[in-house]
């Protein structure tokens, strides 16, 4: 009888050995679940990081556009109102 304890016994400790594996193993899957979804986001995120970076330049380029085009209404105007109080002078 000794022989069958020491078969049974190596058999339980089997089942727990290949018990603890699979939980590993479901573990192991778990995170790398989680490391794929995380790893997606930061794709996200790099992609709308570059849209806005894109999105920024322009609005920087139209900002410098425009105040070029202010800069010359204002000296057009200050042309303008010299030329009228010179003719008013006269």
């Amino acid at each position: 009888m000794p022989g069958e304890k020491t078969a049974k016994t190596a058999l339980e400790d089997l089942k727990k050995a290949l018990s603890r594996l699979e939980n590993a193993i479901d573990g192991r899957v778990e995170k790398q679940r989680d490391f794929d979804e995380a790893e997606e986001e930061v794709q996200r995120l790099n992609a709308d990081r570059s849209r806005l970076a894109q999105e920024l330049d322009q609005s920087e380029d139209r900002a410098s556009r425009l105040e070029e085009a202010n800069r010359e209404v204002s000296r057009r105007l200050v042309t303008a109102m010299e030329t009228i109080r010179a003719v008013l002078d006269r």
